[in-house]
């Protein structure tokens, strides 16, 4: 396994200060029809974590040998247990700041797509209607580009 090392935080020209010494990434999960209603999958974040008690998606640092897909992936199996053969990956989302980056996976969970709080950064995961998400108290970050990954994911067949 190589090593890990993104964790850390970086100043960004911005003028915020954000994890990731490469940047970040993170994998929103959706399931259901256009038609039919669409549920999103959350995590409610641990209060020890940064902007912790507060709704988003998995994800986190992305270390210097991985793609952000490769980053996302992998957090997704370390904080929901989930592996890629369990989602189709659909697209992709990025924020980008210069020197740093997000960028936000997005992905169908296929039918034995069973995410779980798979270790302490969660005090609960769920599914959420896509109705119901801005109710929750959210990240920042995710609350400020929610409208926006909303919209990409409603024009998804």
């Amino acid at each position: 396994m190589a090593a890990r090392d993104g964790d850390g935080w970086i100043q960004c020209q911005c003028g915020s200060k954000h994890w990731g010494k490469f940047g970040a990434a993170g994998i929103l999960i959706f399931r259901g029809s256009a038609e039919g209603g669409r549920e999103i999958f959350l995590q409610h974040r641990a209060p020890w974590v940064h902007n912790g008690d507060t709704w988003g998606i998995p994800g986190g640092a992305r270390d210097s040998h991985e793609s952000y897909l490769e980053a996302a992936l992998r957090e997704a199996h370390e904080e929901i247990g989930i592996t890629a053969d369990e989602i189709e990956v659909i697209g992709e989302s990025c924020q980008e700041h210069g020197a740093w980056g997000y960028h936000t996976i997005i992905a169908l969970a296929h039918e034995r797509c069973d995410p779980i709080a798979a270790n302490q950064e969660s005090i609960e995961v769920r599914w959420v209607e896509r109705s119901e998400v801005s109710t929750l108290a959210l990240h920042p970050a995710f609350s400020k580009n929610w409208s926006m990954l909303l919209e990409l994911i409603h024009t998804l067949p």
